[in-house]
């Protein structure tokens, strides 16, 4: 069948992989019917502002995972694109590694900082749209756990993984990251019986501003390999935890 969800949510759209996502999504062969594009300051996203100005069906909202209040407000205005239909694809995107990430110089305000975006986020964002994706997979005529009926996708790290970890270093961007990967196993538990699909993907060590210029991996060959496993996911895999191209990673 292909990847077709109707109704598409994205955290942290304006720039890097969250843009790249809008970008192909819209080049799908059944785009989105609604693509809601969030960040956390739209009125400094120009990239995505084009891009909306050109698509009616992208919708660039404000929200910004660490404010509750943002949350809620951005749940409140859903309610008029979502309200029939549901959301089929809630993706967590949104993430932060900022500079203090050794044990020599850490701090707690960095350490709040990253779980904020990093897991905080995900966990209050999931549970406030948690009606709207049940409401898609009510709504679908298909039985199956797949991205186009409902599901939840977290952009986690190998970086996540505790038996990948060789190196040590980077103890907020890891411990938050893993945190997401057993908040993703949690949800996958909790949630299948219900008709959702929940995973988390490692995108690679990808060409962005976290990543530097350096990387391995482009933002399109990225984004495409993700997209090609959201067509592929469904509740007869047991691998939750898989990279870009759909290589089963350990927790």
């Amino acid at each position: 069948m292909g990847l077709q969800p109707k109704n598409v949510l994205i955290t942290g759209a304006n720039r890097g992989l969250g843009l790249e996502l809008v970008k192909q999504f819209l080049r799908l062969q059944s785009p989105p019917k609604t693509l809601l594009a969030t960040c956390r300051s739209p009125e400094n996203a120009k990239d995505l502002n084009d891009i909306a100005a050109k698509h009616s069906n992208v919708k660039v909202m404000k929200l910004d995972v660490t404010k509750p209040a943002d949350i809620g407000e951005c749940t409140t205005r859903l309610n008029g694109y979502l309200v029939k239909e549901g959301l089929n694809l809630l993706i967590n995107n949104a993430g932060i590694a900022n500079k203090k990430q050794y044990l020599g110089n850490l701090e707690k305000q960095s350490l709040i900082e990253q779980f904020d975006v990093n897991i905080f986020g995900p966990i209050l964002l999931s549970q406030a749209l948690l009606p709207y994706i049940k409401q898609a997979a009510i709504s679908s005529t298909d039985t199956s756990l797949n991205c186009n009926r409902a599901a939840i996708v977290n952009m986690s790290s190998i970086l996540a993984s505790i038996a990948e970890n060789q190196n040590g270093g980077l103890y907020p961007y890891r411990t938050s990251k893993a945190a997401l990967n057993m908040l993703t196993k949690n949800m996958n538990l909790d949630l299948k019986s219900e008709g959702i699909l929940c995973f988390c993907i490692h995108p690679g060590w990808v060409q962005t501003d976290m990543g530097g210029p350096n990387a391995a991996v482009t933002k399109d060959k990225s984004i495409a390999g993700i997209l090609d496993v959201m067509s592929k996911m469904n509740g007869e895999t047991s691998d939750i935890f898989v990279d870009y191209n759909g290589k089963s990673l350990p927790w």
